[in-house]
């Protein structure tokens, strides 16, 4: 056999493997929060309608933010393959400082306190 061949063979037993075993391994025990539409522990019963605290969003908001910036420079290593690297890490280098001044910023307005 070839060597495609073989990766395949193996790679086609090996799910079929794993698929069995994570068939058969869980324990089916199933109780009322299980049963329950919202597994959290929240009473799904209560009010919809509490008050949201403003300092989580804020959090998430932020969170977010410095998330996008991490999919903003995945394409940085292919910049050093091109005729000119300079633009690309002097754009990156635009997004870093910017993205920095601006955690800056909302550490000096206190923006990331989360007790006051």
């Amino acid at each position: 056999m070839n060597l495609v061949t073989t990766v395949l063979l193996i790679s086609l037993l090996l799910s079929i493997i794993l698929a069995t075993i994570s068939f058969w391994l869980p324990q089916m025990n199933p109780d009322m929060e299980k049963l329950s539409p919202y597994e959290c522990g929240v009473d799904p019963l209560g009010s919809a309608r509490l008050p949201f605290s403003l300092r989580f969003f804020l959090v998430a908001i932020l969170f977010l933010l410095f998330d996008l910036e991490i999919a903003l420079l995945l394409p940085l290593p292919w910049g050093t393959q091109l005729e000119n690297p300079t633009n690309t890490f002097l754009m990156a280098t635009a997004i870093l400082i910017l993205l920095t001044l601006g955690l800056v910023y909302e550490w000096i307005q206190g923006g990331l306190e989360w007790a006051e």
